[in-house]
């Protein structure tokens, strides 16, 4: 679904949780488990992120906070959080005109993550076609002023890969950024 709001950039973030690790977790009152996206929302909701009740009510009603339009879970399944036309909350000042994703884990994600953020940048860039891709880190100041944020000006290292270095590598996963479960 494309949106009415302008459209510069598709922001990718990762969730700074331990590698590999899913995010899913058990419901305290037995039953299905909590997913990603639930956990993502209370931690959002706890930083005190909001969504407004119009934009509830039209979708995903039962995520209250969360900020991002995307996540991507370590299985490569993709779920929504913000609808696409809804200002995000994911990078101060530049989310009215953002679309973001979060990839569950800090800086190295499974081979079906990185799939399934290829595929989902590519359908942005074909909804969105002058929209610039970033990770969160480059929104850094450039303190020393000369164009470039270099890794010492990042504020943050989300989402732990050079996503410039992704692109040019035509999206295919960064070497040192696979996550590969260890064989026991």
């Amino acid at each position: 679904m494309t949106t009415s709001r302008l459209i510069t950039d598709i922001i990718i973030h990762c969730a700074a949780t331990k590698n590999g690790d899913s995010l899913f977790r058990p419901h305290p009152n037995g039953g299905a488990s909590i997913p990603p996206v639930a956990l993502i929302d209370d931690w959002h909701r706890k930083r005190g992120f909001k969504r407004s009740a119009e934009a509830r009510k039209r979708h995903n009603p039962q995520l209250s906070s969360i900020g991002y339009h995307y996540v991507i879970y370590t299985n490569g399944a993709s779920a929504s959080g913000r609808a696409e036309w809804e200002i995000g909350a994911h990078v101060a000042g530049q989310n009215g005109r953002s679309i973001g994703i979060c990839l569950i884990g800090t800086d190295k994600f499974t081979r079906l993550q990185w799939a399934t953020l290829a595929e989902l940048v590519k359908l942005l860039q074909r909804l969105y076609p002058r929209a610039r891709v970033l990770g969160h880190r480059d929104y850094s100041p450039d303190q020393n002023g000369n164009g470039i944020i270099e890794p010492w000006e990042w504020t943050k290292i989300c989402p732990g890969f050079t996503v410039a270095d992704w692109l040019r590598g035509d999206m295919k996963p960064l070497d040192g950024h696979i996550f590969e479960e260890s064989a026991n």
